[in-house]
């Protein structure tokens, strides 16, 4: 039974790197062992800075669920949370998590029984759903009883469609005339296309609002180039929502000044290359799907980063709009090691200290590898408003992803200058006995593990 994970200063790195170490570098895995886990979510609580939430799916079973643990000593030590897993459902994940302005935590999720046609979700789905549960108590206990914001409990209602990809996101600006509220977006994928739609919740997640679609532009039905995807939010300091996720290969955004009840038609703001990535060596997947930030301290400046191969190599970058998205800069490559070198940055998550202003992206990087394939965790910081970043060791070890599912997704959260980001690592084989069937031998993939960083730049 895992009880709580302390976390440990890192002062020597297994393989040695040019950059310096993330000032005060913690990490801790704080998922059980045994199990294939990915796709982390974190935040702080805004009403008290030493309570963390971490969540991530996964389990020692094929079939995964959705997992949580809390902290209450700014991330030094992680317990279990319980009452987190859906009874009713085989399958749990894609999981997020926020606290509200009140220091309620929410865990999102989707539910399902079975997929579809491999990519082609919609095609055969069945019974699915994206649901919500509350925490009153920092993350250690969790509402019995899930609120269901869409969801097809027989698999038979007319119109079935396949929910996906679900992200919870709140509105804590104590300026904001919708301070309190929660958003949700996600994808929708239906038989002939992909949508993105969006709900909402003033009543600290007891209710919400009839989806909406506010993709204007649809994408195609399948989970890969082309389709929409990877939706993000964030709200201003005077409550005017922004969202952005991937069309084709452009990254779109729609804003809402009334608190999530309309939205402006979508439009693209900044092109990329294809978000999919599929000939990254040794990992299944991966997508560069976009972040956006706001500035509270700089009238509400917005970031975006992203990552793809326009250099070759898989590079991550931001751009930033001083005008609430109007105009964009030229893209600012954030990983500063030589350019064209043939070394993969991906799965990059972006943050603002909404106290210090500060902007955070943490990325897979496999710089010092010379075969590009083993991986560290890199973070970097730029407090210029993104005309440079500084980059910094954060994991203490490479690890080798060949083969594992490491998820969609990293996340990352940040306040009064200490950094936090979840992320995936692969464990490492042992040595299986001599004449015995290797364990899980019918899941070739490696184990995987999700791990907490923590740094600080206040000291």
């Amino acid at each position: 039974m895992f009880a709580a994970a302390a976390l440990v200063a890192c002062e020597t790195l297994s393989a040695q790197s040019p950059l310096p170490r993330a000032p005060h570098a913690s990490v801790a895995i704080v998922s059980q062992s045994g199990g294939r886990y990915s796709e982390p979510g974190i935040a702080i609580n805004p009403k008290d800075p030493n309570q963390i939430v971490a969540v991530y799916q996964g389990g020692a079973s094929v079939q995964g669920t959705s997992n949580a643990v809390y902290s209450t000593d700014s991330g030094r030590t992680f317990t279990m949370a319980h009452g987190t897993k859906p009874a009713d459902w085989k399958v749990a994940g894609d999981v997020s998590t926020a606290f509200d302005n009140q220091g309620h935590a929410f865990l999102c999720y989707l539910t399902f029984d079975h997929l579809g046609t491999s990519s082609y979700w919609a095609h055969g789905a069945g019974r699915n759903g994206i649901f919500v549960r509350r925490s009153t108590d920092g993350g250690k206990t969790w509402d019995k009883e899930a609120v269901s914001i869409k969801s097809y409990p027989t698999g038979k209602e007319p119109g079935l469609q396949f929910e996906d990809e679900p992200r919870i996101f709140a509105d804590n600006s104590p300026a904001s005339p919708h301070a309190g509220n929660l958003y949700v977006g996600w994808i929708e994928w239906q038989l002939t296309q992909s949508i993105i739609l969006f709900s909402r919740s003033a009543d600290a997640g007891q209710t919400w609002s009839t989806p909406v679609r506010i993709s204007t532009h649809a994408g195609l039905p399948r989970d890969d180039n082309g389709s929409v995807g990877g939706i993000v939010m964030a709200a201003a300091p005077d409550g005017d929502l922004y969202a952005i996720w991937n069309d084709g290969n452009w990254i779109t955004m729609t804003e809402s000044h009334d608190g999530g009840r309309t939205f402006a038609p979508s439009r693209p703001v900044v092109e990329t290359a294809p978000p999919y990535f599929g000939e990254v060596p040794g990992v299944s997947r991966v997508e560069g799907f976009p972040q956006i930030a706001i500035d509270p301290r700089a009238q509400g400046k917005l970031y975006i980063c992203w990552s793809d191969y326009r250099n070759g190599d898989i590079d991550v970058f931001v751009a930033s709009s001083a005008d609430r998205g109007r105009a964009w800069s030229k893209p600012v490559r954030v990983n500063d090691d030589e350019i064209h070198n043939g070394k993969d940055q991906f799965y990059q998550w972006m943050t603002v200290d909404p106290v210090s202003g500060a902007l955070y992206v943490e990325f897979y990087d496999r710089r010092d590898d010379s075969k590009n394939r083993d991986a560290r965790i890199t973070l970097a910081r730029s407090t210029d408003g993104g005309s440079t970043f500084k980059n910094y060791v954060w994991s203490d070890k490479l690890f080798n992803p060949d083969g594992a599912f490491l998820g969609d997704y990293t996340w990352m959260a940040a306040y009064h200058d200490r950094v936090y980001a979840a992320w995936t690592e692969t464990v490492a084989k042992k040595p299986e006995p001599k004449n015995k069937r290797a364990r899980n031998s019918s899941d070739p993939r490696p184990e995987t593990v999700i791990v907490v960083g923590s740094a600080d730049f206040s000291r």
